[in-house]
């Protein structure tokens, strides 16, 4: 019998060469652990799905009333502020979630890390999966805060797949080149928190970017996650101006990061298993 077929020879010059081709003969592996990621993530839980409804709904709550009745800060629209703000954390925590799951996901394999050979990036892009289920099970909220206000979104809500993938390609980048730094300075899983405190803030989600003066918006957007927030209250809220200046800066900077974090990634990887 020939052997070629079910044979796979790994030299430094092919791993290299054919790398992103590699990644479809491990396509078992991927799935394998994204699997695995579920399951970890919902059984044996107390609260299980429970929490990725009880964690956005009670940060609507805060903000909704921190910014919404203290402040009385406007909403930039017709809609309840409720749902203004729960539009805003929709792609926050799945930025967030994801961010975190992929920083820490080669620190927590290390162990598969050091024993067999596979394209190392699976590992950061097997953990998305989860905060897709959890964005799923977050949006049936919103469609539950809908009914009650009684609010109607517009056909701008076909388009909530284009920013959910900017989302993504912002989360994957910022995770890629933290989970890489993560392996050599442990010191980055400190950081790590801190980021999504201080970008939760940074960015508008308890309250609309409208009321940012109009001289300061550019800078604003300098924060990718400012057009995307923008971008799913456009399609949910039916706002009629998109601010595309946002949206473009956004998008221009999440492609650089995701750029500059597969090269680091690559350029680091061979060492992984000596660091871990």
């Amino acid at each position: 019998m020939n052997q070629r077929n079910f044979d796979l020879i790994i030299t430094p010059k092919n791993t290299e060469k054919n790398y992103w081709h590699d990644l479809l003969k491990y396509k078992d592996l991927f799935i394998i652990l994204t699997w695995r990621d579920l399951k970890v993530r919902y059984k044996q839980t107390v609260l299980g799905v429970l929490w990725s409804i009880i964690k956005p709904l009670i940060s609507m709550i805060v903000f909704t009333v921190v910014f919404g009745k203290i402040a009385n800060l406007p909403t930039g629209n017709n809609a309840p502020y409720a749902i203004m703000v729960y539009a805003g954390m929709l792609p926050w925590y799945f930025f967030s979630n994801s961010l975190t799951e992929c920083a820490n996901s080669l620190v927590s394999n290390q162990q598969l890390i050091s024993k067999v050979y596979f394209p190392r990036i699976i590992i950061p892009a097997s953990t998305f999966l989860t905060g897709l289920v959890d964005f799923l099970i977050s949006f049936g909220i919103l469609i539950g805060l809908m009914i009650y206000y009684k609010f109607s979104p517009t056909i701008n809500i076909i388009f909530i797949p284009v920013f959910l993938f900017i989302a993504f390609l912002t989360a994957f980048g910022a995770g890629l080149l933290l989970t890489a730094l993560n392996v050599k300075f442990r010191d980055f899983r400190y950081i790590i928190p801190f980021i999504i405190q201080f970008g939760l803030y940074a960015s508008p989600v308890g309250f609309s970017s409208t009321v940012v003066p109009e001289k300061w918006r550019t800078l604003y957007s300098l924060n990718p996650m400012v057009g995307v927030i923008d971008g799913f209250r456009w399609c949910i809220l039916g706002e009629k101006n998109l601010n595309l200046t946002s949206v473009i800066i956004s998008l221009v900077l999440t492609l650089t990061l995701l750029f500059l974090a597969i090269k680091y990634f690559r350029k680091v990887e061979k060492t992984f298993a000596d660091h871990i």
